[in-house]
């Protein structure tokens, strides 16, 4: 007996620290869950179907989730493209959507259903809209970490709600003129993305009704100051909530 309730709240305590990484945005045909997973990968569930993006860090990270029907890919840098994870992962039925650049390098993994999707494309999948969005640092160089039109940005539409997935991005001019935005995920650590302050200025143009930090750990292993981003944009704007969750 005394084991079996020492394995009931061990459970309870597994479970209701993976369930408190789970926040929340309802629409009106049910709720959207958003899972951190770490870094910059995230879970979108959502009417049954369940969104992987960039699936990184081993299997472990995802025990708490079902297995992916969509995946999205926005570089192939390895905290994007972890081909190592993706080969733990059930992924046998899944739906990949890549950038062109993603593409050529997944010919190993034997993928049945892979789908590219380059900067301004659009397509659907399961009644979900999604567009790829440019990603790139600024000023634009020849050897920038990321050049624009390599790498996607992701804009989903799951029932009538904008989730806009800004990849490794600085505040470009096509973020700031977005639009009816409900949830965003924004990066936000130099030298690959952009700074605190960079992020919250984004952020205060296009207006997001969410808006998620990720992708926020620096050369090494720095964190950016994510309280001071909240602080930022919320002492500013009351109709922007900056909803911080744990990603490390």
């Amino acid at each position: 007996m005394k084991n079996i309730l020492f394995l009931c709240g061990l459970w309870l305590l597994i479970s209701g620290t993976t369930n408190a990484q789970e926040t929340y945005y309802n629409t009106d045909n049910g709720k959207i869950t958003v899972t951190p997973i770490t870094h910059r990968s995230l879970v979108l569930q959502h009417a049954g179907k369940t969104i992987y993006v960039d699936p990184y860090g081993g299997r472990e990270g995802y025990g708490a989730v079902p297995k992916p029907d969509l995946i999205l890919i926005t570089d192939i840098h390895g905290d994007h493209l972890d081909k190592e994870t993706l080969k733990s992962l059930d992924i046998e039925n899944a739906h990949f959507i890549t950038p062109s650049a993603v593409k050529e390098q997944l010919s190993d993994l034997e993928l049945t259903s892979v789908q590219v999707l380059n900067n301004g494309d659009t397509t659907s999948w399961d009644g979900i809209t999604i567009e790829a969005t440019p990603m790139y640092n600024l000023p634009e160089t020849a050897d920038s970490r990321h050049p624009k039109g390599r790498g996607n940005g992701y804009l989903l539409t799951i029932s009538g709600a904008r989730i806009y997935i800004a990849g490794d991005t600085e505040d470009t001019e096509e973020m700031r003129a977005l639009q009816d935005i409900d949830i965003a995920f924004l990066p936000m650590n130099l030298p690959y993305t952009m700074d605190v302050s960079q992020a919250a200025e984004a952020t205060l143009a296009f207006k997001p009704k969410v808006v998620y930090p990720y992708h926020f750990r620096g050369q090494g292993g720095t964190l950016a100051n994510v309280e001071e981003f909240k602080r930022l944009v919320e002492n500013e704007s009351s109709q922007i909530e900056v909803r911080l969750v744990k990603w490390y």
